[in-house]
């Protein structure tokens, strides 16, 4: 996929662990801890809204866009 989660990096920078993220979002850890691993396929815009208010950043900071090479390059 070309987008990349970092999740991982803006808690690690605020120093937040996943229960706590997880409780002021109000979601459950295993769905944080699957969009903070990158194992899920979307997420909604009212749960990315509610993660950056508690994070204190934008979704920039969150999501990144890694063109992919065409195979057989």
């Amino acid at each position: 996929m070309a987008i990349i989660l970092r999740l991982d990096r803006v808690m690690a920078d605020r120093k937040m662990s996943l229960n706590e993220l997880s409780e002021r979002v109000g979601i459950s850890n295993v769905n944080l801890s699957n969009l903070k691993t990158g194992k899920v396929k979307a997420i909604r815009f009212s749960t990315l809204d509610a993660i950056c208010d508690v994070l204190d950043c934008q979704p920039g900071d969150i999501l990144e866009y890694q063109r992919e090479e065409p195979q057989g390059r």
